[in-house]
């Protein structure tokens, strides 16, 4: 919910803010959204009343309707750049993604150039004091690293868990031992073929 008032304060500022029934339809809209919703008004005002209380969003202020109309307030919060927002409102909306997946879908709030300049925005948030962005790691199969928001708390990276200081000691010798096996083995090989040599100009000397 504070992702869909985010971006229609960016991408439809002429119908911004938003009254409780368009809040509801900017949060339940098909496109845009990762996973699509369906909340009731009594969820959306359940939602308000906690951000609310974090100050995070609210009933407008000096709006000139007879309808009560919501904002989101980050901004008075956090003071955050034009990146850090475009990144927050994706992440709120469409959960953990690429660095390229969100230059791509930034492109209506804000135009990263690089994804060189996603990852430096991204840097931004991470470095907040408490952070707000987090790198999950790889999901199995993948390659990229995937990022998301930590408005709602921390969460569990996706890499796998480091070895045990034993186990992974233990493969190291392993490790070792193998290598100089390997090491023997070559060495004989290289023995034999000398041999093999020394043998074959012997052999001329008859000839």
């Amino acid at each position: 919910m504070l992702g869909a008032l985010v971006e229609k304060d960016i991408t439809t500022p002429d119908y911004y803010p938003l009254s409780l029934n368009a809040l509801v339809n900017a949060c339940n809209q098909k496109n845009n959204r990762e996973p699509v919703t369906n909340f009731d008004e009594e969820t959306v005002r359940l939602a308000l009343r906690n951000l609310s209380e974090k100050r995070l969003a609210g009933p407008a202020s000096g709006a000139d309707s007879r309808v009560t109309k919501y904002e989101h307030r980050l901004q008075e919060v956090f003071n955050f750049t034009r990146a850090e927002t475009a990144l927050i409102c994706v992440l709120l909306l469409r959960g953990p993604k690429t660095p390229g997946e969100l230059r791509g879908r930034t492109e209506r709030i804000h135009r990263f150039e690089h994804r060189e300049d996603v990852l430096a925005g991204l840097q931004q948030l991470m470095r907040r004091e408490p952070p707000l962005a987090k790198a999950l790691g790889r999901r199995p199969g993948t390659k990229e690293i995937r990022y998301t928001h930590l408005l709602s708390g921390d969460v569990e990276s996706w890499e796998p868990p480091e070895e045990p200081a034993e186990t992974a000691m233990g493969s190291s010798v392993e490790s070792e031992r193998i290598t100089h096996l390997e090491e023997q083995v070559a060495g004989l090989e290289k023995e034999v073929a000398e041999l093999k040599q020394q043998m074959a100009e012997f052999r001329k000397q008859f000839e």
